[in-house]
């Protein structure tokens, strides 16, 4: 019995393919990478958490954890919720950022402490129920086909992809730094996180009323 068989390695490659397509879209926590990795601010420790909680959830819903969320329409109903409250107090946090006047310097609109920046990120990461639906029941219903030990290989291919993409995205944002030295680049890219916040927070917002369980 080798240690990397075939079968892995079909699983391992299944599960780095599943994952990039789902996690390159754009979306709030991309958009909140992208625009700190710009400011140059805990590059490390925002990649970090991202990959760290996709990790988990990754293998959590390989594990069979996205059949029992999918199943709890009051679970998903709460996530939507706190999900539409924290990205739309959010976006309006950005859209007040593009027109502070005075305040148009990368550092005076960034993160204050590495706490700060932990607990934002884990906010974006983890109050979207699109995380659960992408990582859990996505990723886990394919990975889950798998025998054991290759759901685990495949767990561990889409986590790899995962981690490259974060720190991709979080480091390879600085190219674009030159561009952001005038100030209404900064303008045009709070505006933008705004719109992209508020955009899933109306998506939130709709699932919230149509599935009131009140």
């Amino acid at each position: 019995m080798t240690l990397f068989s075939v079968e892995n390695y079909v699983a391992f490659t299944t599960g780095m393919a599943t994952s990039i397509a789902l996690i390159m879209a754009i979306g709030a926590q991309n958009a909140f990478v992208l625009a700190q990795g710009m400011r140059k601010q805990y590059n490390f420790e925002i990649a970090t958490v991202c990959c760290s909680l996709d990790a988990l959830l990754i293998f959590a819903g390989v594990a069979g954890m996205g059949v029992l969320i999918s199943s709890n329409p009051m679970a998903m109903w709460l996530i939507a919720l706190l999900g539409a409250i924290f990205l739309t107090g959010y976006g309006a946090r950005a859209l007040l950022s593009a027109f502070s006047g005075g305040q148009l310097k990368a550092e005076a609109r960034g993160l204050k402490s590495l706490g700060q920046a932990v607990v934002v990120t884990a906010s974006i990461s983890l109050l979207n129920p699109h995380v659960y639906l992408d990582t859990v029941v996505l990723i886990g219903s394919v990975g889950g086909q798998y025998a054991i030990p290759d759901r685990w290989w495949f767990a561990a291919g889409a986590t790899l992809s995962s981690v490259l993409w974060f720190f991709s995205l979080s480091y390879g944002a600085s190219v674009l730094a030159p561009f952001f030295e005038k100030p209404k680049s900064w303008m045009i890219l709070d505006t933008l996180v705004c719109v992209m916040m508020w955009a899933i927070a109306y998506t939130l917002w709709i699932k919230v009323f149509q599935q009131w369980p009140f």
